[in-house]
């Protein structure tokens, strides 16, 4: 197939019409992300159609399957035009009231809508998807298309000023002036430390490499490294990254082009990036002479083996010459030495999809949001003990605080906030007294974390910060590639004393030493992987230090998530005899008649939680190991 002309480009931009303005009554986009689909919503679909196809009312409505909409924990989710009804966590059996009801009656299903999170009773309902705060406080500019397209539909893509970007790169633009928007906006790297994009793009572009018969000294590589945030862009949006990355292949001189997918079992998003590519290189978006102006570049899938140390750079340039995913010493960098041995750029996909707008409008609009350090919109997604999850685009700058307790609406029912993880596995955690900070590069490095690729968890008051840096130093020594000493063995020294503070058997000393290791490994490391994975130690010592105190001097886990360190009792002056407890325990280890206080037999207790989680009434308590032995508190 021959590759599209600029001006059959712009025939497809002027007859698309937006999916929530189509010519029936109504309009319904539904959301096909795999979130939603592992919900039901094409069976829901189906239903639908099926319904109204009964009814002899199959032309009443039209519906537009598209990516994920980012209101995960909520799904599926459902928007009926006019008006932006969003339905939310229906079930196929619900399609029946919907269909009678809505499209049939005009009548919204109340029950199904939004229940506002600041109505204490939960009976408010929002029924417009600009009211939700989830959506309404949210920039989206690299999810502007989030649920109006089909992802795997390019035509779509095109209608929402899809790859006009590139034509005026590719025509308008030389490589210098490309480089220059690039640099001037600010962008700066979405998937991890941050580093300037242009800078990098500008570093590769002045490299050559090696002569071989492979290639010619010109030859030079740009990776996209579809890590998590990734695989959202690619569900919502894929030729926004391909987009994105021919522009910084003219601007860098670049002719290869590869998107590393480390987990190739993902089917859903290798097929996505499959269809995506192809329709691309079809429409003579990636190939030869692209838009006829001879600029060449190509674009592939390369497949990983699913190793967390693959999304350092050098270790996944090494994966990708088929050698073990070792990371390797810096410099030199792969923007002069990358890829066998050719210049290479390396950025994530988020980092990608942000250039098309930069250049279709100016750096100046591009900084119009952010900070001037960290200009531009960023993307979190947000879960953890916060009412509302999914996945988020904001400002640069805004506070930690607006984003869990104004876009996440706050915490869960009687759960009172306790900590923030910012950056991933490999990342840190922020107290409340730290909520105000905002979300830039240099607010959150001097907070002790790193922005990494955007991942934040809330944490509530049951968290125990010991226990959570003992996971965190359990999934590094277990991801630690062994390649250096520091991470290979600091790692594990610190995993085993955290191991002792949760049992039981630590001493004040071990504090110490836990931060002074910690930091020595942040220091010596010859990787990102081995440099951040002691920030959750780090930042529990500095933030929590009282919890530490706790284990070691009192024996004493007040999160009761250290099993060695905690007894569940009930304190008889509270406790009404409801049975909810002795129902719940799996030892059976409640006993008392009801309507009259229970005890908890200490030898049967397997310290599950249970009845501490059941318990509404406040009754089940947690107290210190041994506590009855040391007649601290009496049953």
């Amino acid at each position: 197939m021959a590759g599209l002309t600029i001006d059959e480009l712009t025939r497809i931009k002027e007859t698309y019409k937006d999916p929530s303005q189509g010519d029936t009554k109504y309009n319904v986009i539904l959301c096909g992300g795999s979130g939603c689909r592992a919900k039901g919503s094409l069976k829901i679909k189906a239903a639908i159609e099926k319904q109204l196809e009964d009814k002899g009312n199959g032309s009443l409505i039209s519906i537009h399957l598209t990516g994920c909409n980012g209101f995960c924990a909520q799904g599926p989710v459902m928007k009926v035009y006019p008006g932006g009804i969003l339905y939310q966590s229906f079930k196929e059996q619900d399609v029946s009231a919907i269909v009678e009801e809505h499209f049939l009656n005009n009548r919204p299903v109340e029950k199904l809508l939004y229940k506002d999170n600041k109505d204490p009773k939960g009976k408010t309902t929002i029924a417009s998807t600009q009211d939700i705060p989830f959506y309404k406080l949210q920039h989206q500019r690299v999810l502007k298309n989030r649920g109006f397209i089909d992802p795997d539909d390019i035509n779509d893509y095109i209608g929402r000023d899809g790859y006009m970007a590139l034509v005026k790169a590719v025509t308008l633009m030389e490589p210098h002036d490309i480089l220059r928007s690039v640099k001037d906006s600010g962008l700066r790297g979405r998937g991890g430390g941050g580093f300037p994009t242009g800078m990098k793009w500008e570093i590769a572009s002045k490299a050559s490499g090696p002569k071989t018969d492979r290639w010619p000294v010109t030859q030079k590589f740009l990776i996209c490294n579809a890590g998590p945030i990734s695989r959202s862009i690619v569900e919502i949006d894929p030729h926004l990254i391909i987009e994105g990355m021919v522009i910084a292949a003219r601007a860098m001189g670049a002719t290869q082009g590869y998107i590393y997918v480390r987990e190739p079992d993902n089917l859903f998003i290798v097929n996505r990036l499959n269809t995506t590519l192809k329709k691309a290189r079809e429409c003579g978006f990636i190939g030869e002479n692209i838009l006829n102006t001879g600029f060449d570049f190509d674009n592939a899938l390369s497949m990983g083996a699913g190793t967390f140390i693959c999304g350092e750079e050098t270790a996944m340039l090494n994966s990708m010459e088929g050698k073990r995913g070792y990371p390797t010493s810096k410099p030199p960098y792969p923007a002069t030495k990358g890829l066998w041995g050719y210049p290479t750029a390396v950025d994530n996909a988020e980092t990608f999809a942000n250039v098309p707008q930069i250049i279709l409008h100016d750096p100046a609009w591009f900084r119009q949001l952010g900070t001037e350090d960290s200009p531009g919109t960023k993307i979190f997604t947000l879960t953890g003990e916060v009412n509302t999850n999914g996945l988020i685009e904001v400002d640069m700058g805004i506070t930690f605080r607006s984003i869990v307790f104004d876009i996440g609406g706050g915490m869960k029912k009687k759960k009172t906030f306790k900590a923030l993880s910012i950056g991933g596995s490999t990342g840190g955690f922020i107290p409340e007294s730290l909520l105000d900070i905002r979300a830039s590069y240099a607010d959150v490095v001097n907070a002790g974390t790193i922005m990494g690729s955007g991942n934040l968890v809330v944490m509530d008051n049951n968290s125990c910060m010991v226990h959570t840096a003992m996971y965190a130093m359990e999934f590094a020594t277990g991801e630690s590639c062994g390649k250096c000493v520091p991470c290979r063995i600091g790692t594990k020294v610190m995993y085993d004393k955290l191991i002792s503070i949760t049992e039981g058997s630590g001493v004040m000393k071990d504090v110490e030493t836990l931060h002074d290791l910690a930091a020595e490994v942040k220091r010596t490391s010859l990787c990102g992987f081995g440099q951040t994975n002691p920030l959750a130690v780090l930042t529990t010592i500095k933030y929590f230090t009282d919890e530490y105190e706790s284990h070691i001097k009192d024996k004493w886990c007040k999160a009761g998530r250290c099993k060695k360190l905690c007894t569940f009792y009930i304190d008889q002056s509270v406790c009404t005899g409801c049975t909810s407890c002795a129902r719940k325990c799996p030892q059976n280890a409640i006993a008392g008649e009801k309507k009259k206080p229970h005890e908890v037999d200490q030898a049967l207790c397997v310290k599950c939680r249970s009845c501490y989680e059941t318990c509404t009434f406040g009754a089940v308590k947690i107290g210190p190991r041994n506590m009855f032995e040391s007649q601290e508190i009496k049953p």
